[in-house]
């Protein structure tokens, strides 16, 4: 049966509503424009960190561009409590060794699973290591980007650090297109790819 994620983060913020508690949550992000919706959502019903861990992005400055604008935003955003920021160590190379053989999969397919659960598995531990109630990530707003694998990966490596993972489709509830208004609003910067050189390459041949 098909699950509605958001269904489900529905059911736990009511929960927690009633109980009048307000969980930690370490939300993982892969950029600010995406991170801009899901902090004027969640942050009603949760104490929230950044977890900025993308050794994926490329090239460097690209990396740090990201990282300078989701800083830029917690710092400008009016929310309902203050966000923390952990930036996680930028290894290109545990990108590349953990998708060797799939570099020429369509974007959307197997190396972005596998790139998933790379950050999936860094949040999860983090997550358990520092207690937090719950941990989750952004990567779900994007409509080029699977929900239901996200969330599979998401349990799974939960499962393994013992960390609750908190169910998530944000792209539901016009999330996405919060997002883009949110992003003119601050004056983002709004990359055109994901993040690795192949979603960059895929892109640029398209373009052409």
């Amino acid at each position: 049966m098909k699950r509605n994620y958001q269904k489900e983060l529905d059911i736990i913020i009511e929960e927690n509503l009633k109980l009048n508690k307000r969980p930690k949550l370490l939300l993982h992000s892969c950029c600010a424009p995406c991170s801009s919706y899901v902090l004027e959502y969640l942050s009603r019903y949760f104490d929230m960190t950044i977890y900025f861990y993308n050794p994926n992005i490329s090239p460097r400055e690209e990396y740090y561009r990201r990282v300078e604008e989701q800083q830029r935003l917690i710092s400008s955003m009016d929310l309902s409590s203050p966000i923390n920021f952990i930036q996680g160590e930028y290894n290109p190379k545990e990108f590349y060794d953990r998708i060797k053989g799939y570099e020429a999969e369509p974007e959307g397919g197997e190396r972005c699973f596998i790139c998933y659960e790379l950050r999936l598995h860094e949040a999860a531990r983090v997550a358990s290591e520092s207690e937090y109630d719950y941990f989750t990530t952004t990567l779900s707003i994007s409509p080029y980007k699977n929900a239901p694998k996200l969330n599979e990966i998401g349990e799974q490596v939960g499962a393994y650090y013992g960390a609750k993972y908190l169910p998530s489709d944000f792209k539901k509830k016009n999330g996405y297109k919060r997002s883009i208004e949110l992003s003119k609003e601050y004056d983002l910067y709004r990359q055109d790819y994901c993040g690795c050189v192949y979603s960059k390459l895929e892109k640029e041949s398209k373009d052409n």
